[in-house]
């Protein structure tokens, strides 16, 4: 059996790049640490690390375990705290991954209430538009707006996401309001992140799909989200990023008869652990208890919100 500092030795090495950093973090010397991953790859029968006199790599076999250890570590770390400070106290250090814009617009305004409720908890926030490895770069959860497919990972939804088709009234009034989706697709400026394109919208006849038609091309949510409020076309967008601006007319919604897929919703994501650990927890029970399924960023829209929905198989 693995001796688990041993285990420890290793994953910080892996975190921190090289040996010498990882001696510096646990203050052993680079001759021990070298020494104590030896002895555990002799134990395993495996060689773990790839070793150059720059860099050091995981083998395939190193990457698995590593993934484990991660999982065991953070196992240890939660047993330690409900014997010592009781399960329900969170401590340590919670690594957050989020989308950009959510992020910044519904995760970090919150963090100081959340901070001052959990004064033994440090959050490292990342704000990303990919699809971050949670297990492989270490972080704690994730916040992903997506349909969420089967996988490894654990999930809790959080929030419905409700994504309406919007203009601005300055580009309604050069353009008109297009009538029907045949009139949006063969008649309007259609703008969105190369990600997000295309659109999967249900409606009376089921599923449909649009392409995006626009001179402008990004990979940034945010630019489409700017250049739709000054009037460069038409744009599907989520009500937690346009709400304020549907509320004060800066935006209008258009073909209310369609919207995109329910099953999208708003997730904590997270790895698959028997024991998940006490940060974890009260940081997605925050959350859940802050969005809810009428989350507060659909105030006023309850009327739009209110309109027949269509069956997203109905077509299909």
């Amino acid at each position: 059996m693995s001796n688990l500092t041993d285990m420890e030795i290793f994953a910080r090495v892996v975190a921190a790049g090289s040996m010498s950093a990882a001696g510096r973090e646990m203050a052993l010397s680079p001759a021990v640490v070298s020494k104590r991953i030896r002895r555990l790859e002799d134990r395993l029968g495996t060689r773990l690390l790839q070793r150059t006199t720059r860099q050091i790599a995981l083998t395939e076999a190193g990457q698995g375990f590593y993934d484990r250890v991660l999982a065991i570590l953070a196992s240890v770390e939660e047993a330690e705290t409900f014997v010592t400070r009781g399960s329900a106290q969170a401590r340590g250090t919670l690594k957050v991954s989020a989308p950009t814009s959510f992020g910044r617009l519904h995760v970090a305004p919150h963090l100081g209430k959340f901070l001052e409720a959990n004064p033994d908890l440090s959050v490292s926030l990342d704000l990303s538009d990919d699809f971050v490895d949670i297990v492989g770069d270490g972080y704690d959860l994730a916040i992903r707006i997506a349909e969420l497919s089967d996988s490894s990972l654990v999930a809790r939804r959080l929030a419905p996401v409700h994504r309406v088709l919007c203009a601005a009234p300055s580009y309604l009034a050069r353009h008109g309001e297009p009538q029907s989706l045949a009139d949006l697709t063969e008649n309007h400026v259609r703008i969105a992140a190369t990600a997000q394109d295309p659109w999967r919208l249900v409606g009376p006849q089921g599923t449909e799909i649009v392409r995006a038609s626009s001179h402008l091309r990004t990979n940034s949510s945010e630019v489409v989200r700017e250049a739709l409020i000054a009037g460069v076309g038409v744009a599907l967008r989520s009500t937690w990023d346009i709400g304020p601006e549907l509320r004060d007319g800066r935006l209008r919604i258009v073909l209310p008869a369609y919207r995109a897929s329910r099953q999208v919703g708003l997730h904590a994501v997270y790895p698959s652990r028997r024991f998940l650990p006490a940060k974890v927890r009260v940081f997605i029970d925050f959350l859940a208890h802050l969005y809810g399924p009428s989350p507060y960023w659909d105030s006023g829209l309850e009327q739009w919100l209110a309109e027949p929905t269509h069956s997203a198989t109905a077509a299909e």
